[in-house]
């Protein structure tokens, strides 16, 4: 049995590409592994957060983790915050950085540009996320490609650790999904689908009503040819959706392209519509169940415990191995 680790940040309500990149797959992985679900809230405050929309986005997150089939019995669903073995092994995975080697991330450098102030978190937060990780000898992460390269520098930081002070980290491996892990914007097919874009209409979140999901696919940005085929160069746009439709369905790439030969974009949108609509509906309705009940508190609470228990050993076992404190 493996251990595998995920965190989302709560900046936002998900979208389908969260789902169907991700949180679909946490559902099957959770069989077989030990799964460790965060909700990294202390990673949402590299940037100013109204507070009430803070916990509002926690909640909810929580909610929609369980939602989409995340099972309590079987994986550890938490709030970072709540477990503060986090921040403490962030400060020493901080230690073991080099200044040189964060200013090269790829997000730093694109969060930071142009900007008079930045916050210092913003440099520092792969090495939390390290934290995050390490804490539950991580052996799989599964993420989109677009956190590769801090999931590298994990592996980095695990290795000088290791290394320098004591044997104690297991080197995680990276896990990205071959097919939606990447799921675009409706509106610009060449960029990812993202919750914090100002533009509603490029994504679709998973609290949107069928009204909402229908008139978003149905104006998602295709090409003037017609033709439905798989072709991410010249036709980004119906890839996209052919992506969709197939992960949302099961039904693979190469017969929705014989199903939809010599038919117009109106039917293949309007099916592609119908199948998110399906996908997600039950979601919703077990989301509304939990958003406000008491289940969801039990369940929360019952997680950081178990994550405490475990993230605190790993944590004694790095202050030991740097000689922090008292005990040998």
């Amino acid at each position: 049995m493996k251990t595998i680790f995920s965190g989302i940040q709560p900046s936002g309500t998900l979208t389908l590409g969260n789902y169907l990149g991700a949180m679909k797959h946490f559902v099957e992985l959770q069989k077989e592994n030990n799964c460790y679900f965060c909700i990294v809230d202390q990673h949402a405050i590299t940037v100013p957060q109204d507070k009430s929309v803070l916990r509002k986005n926690i909640r909810s997150l929580a909610a929609l983790y369980l939602a989409v089939g995340i099972d309590p019995e079987k994986s550890t669903l938490f709030i970072q915050s709540e477990v503060p073995a986090h921040a403490q092994l962030g400060w020493i995975m901080q230690c073991v950085s080099y200044i040189g080697e964060l200013e090269r991330m790829t997000q730093f450098k694109d969060k930071s540009e142009g900007k008079e102030a930045v916050s210092a978190s913003l440099l520092t937060y792969p090495p939390l996320m390290a934290a995050d990780i390490l804490l539950y000898g991580t052996d799989i992460v599964p993420v989109g490609e677009d956190q590769k390269q801090h999931l590298e520098l994990t592996r980095d930081l695990a290795e000088r650790f290791n290394k320098k002070y004591n044997d104690i980290f297991t080197i995680p491996e990276v896990k990205i999904p071959k097919v939606g892990a990447r799921i675009m914007s409706l509106t610009e097919p060449e960029k990812k689908m993202s919750k914090s874009n100002p533009n509603t209409k490029s994504f679709i979140s998973m609290l949107d009503d069928e009204k909402q999901i229908i008139k978003k696919i149905k104006s998602a940005v295709t090409d003037s040819d017609n033709e439905v085929r798989y072709d991410k160069g010249e036709k980004p746009g119906v890839a996209n959706l052919l992506s969709i439709y197939s992960l949302c369905s099961g039904v693979s790439i190469e017969e929705l392209e014989l199903k939809y030969r010599g038919k117009g974009y109106g039917e293949f949108k309007g099916d592609v519509a119908e199948v998110v609509v399906t996908t997600i509906k039950p979601i919703q309705e077990r989301y509304y169940e939990l958003i406000e009940s008491e289940e969801l508190d039990i369940i929360l609470d019952q997680g950081a415990e178990k994550a405490q228990a475990a993230a605190t050993k790993m944590l004694k076992k790095a202050e030991r191995a740097m000689g922090l404190g008292r005990k040998r």
